[in-house]
């Protein structure tokens, strides 16, 4: 099932008003195909689900995640330290609209903010979402590389001198967590291959 008939049936669990879907898919499609999002875009949306479906069973709201996967980075711009903030309030704004349940909305919200730190969590979901959005660190090395390649277009605004001492900060936060994935099930499919692919990345900057 392609993304926009996901979306619409997650979104039809809480209304039948098709415009309002409508406009809440092209917004999301808009957002994610920004000139600029060579990796934070829907592909990487696509491959998260991938991710997820393979222990769907094992969580607890696969619609509460849904939504936070769909709007986790639905604000992104390379020069903010705010994404994941302004995503978080855009997925409130745009989830009261279609009159989700109170209870829902904060839990979605704070799966969102989850994703700047990255810290393991007492919610097992969050979890989930954490580790799908990092699965592509524990890829073969050659996906790794695209990955790494197009983050750094996402911020070619900085210069070589300015981005490789925030990138090795960011891949040292990684290496020092106790571990990159927070589950069970990812930190066995991808843990070593991610520290391995860390380290060799470390080596090139």
């Amino acid at each position: 099932m392609n993304l926009k008939n996901q979306f619409e049936q997650l979104c039809s669990l809480f209304t039948e008003d098709q415009k309002l879907i409508n406009s809440l898919w092209k917004e999301i499609e808009t957002r994610y195909s920004e000139k600029g999002r060579h990796y934070h875009n829907l592909l990487h949306l696509e491959n998260m689900f991938k991710e997820l479906e393979a222990v769907r069973n094992t969580i607890s709201d696969f619609t509460a995640l849904s939504f936070s996967v769909f709007y986790h980075d639905i604000i992104y711009d390379a020069t903010s330290k705010a994404n994941e903030e302004k995503s978080a309030a855009k997925a409130e704004k745009r989830l009261a609209e279609l009159h989700m349940h109170q209870d829902i909305i904060p839990i979605i919200s704070a799966q969102i903010l989850a994703t700047k730190s990255h810290q393991i969590c007492d919610d097992e979901d969050t979890n989930y979402l954490l580790d799908a959005d990092l699965s592509v660190l524990g890829k073969d090395f050659k996906t790794y590389s695209e990955y790494t390649q197009n983050i750094r277009k996402e911020y070619s605004i900085y210069p070589d001198f300015l981005y490789k001492p925030g990138r090795k900060k960011v891949l040292k936060h990684f290496l020092e967590l106790e571990s990159i994935f927070k589950t069970e099930y990812f930190k066995k499919k991808y843990e070593v291959q991610a520290k391995e692919n860390i380290a060799a990345e470390l080596q090139l900057l």
